[in-house]
């Protein structure tokens, strides 16, 4: 996916430090406080969270868009379903 089919994100969250699970339930709490549609950027450290929010993510439902290595850390773009339950 290149950066032209990505829009702004409508919030950010930043969760480098966070273990997981907690990582997960904490993205997956502020997704299901946003619209549909919405577009979620969450920052995520190298490792287990990068390998496993995501998946986790598509499993629950959501659409994961872009992965970007920030070196440090992930930026991870989330898009809300339509419909959130």
């Amino acid at each position: 996916m290149n950066l032209s089919s990505v829009s702004t994100p409508d919030a950010q969250l930043d969760l480098r430090g966070t273990p997981c699970p907690i990582n997960f339930v904490r993205t997956k709490l502020r997704l299901e406080k946003m619209s549909p549609g919405d577009l979620l950027e969450v920052w995520l450290d190298p490792g287990e969270p990068i390998e496993q929010v995501p998946d986790s993510l598509t499993m629950a439902g959501y659409q994961v868009e872009q992965i970007t290595d920030c070196s440090e850390y992930f930026s991870l773009l989330v898009r809300c379903p339509a419909a959130n339950k």
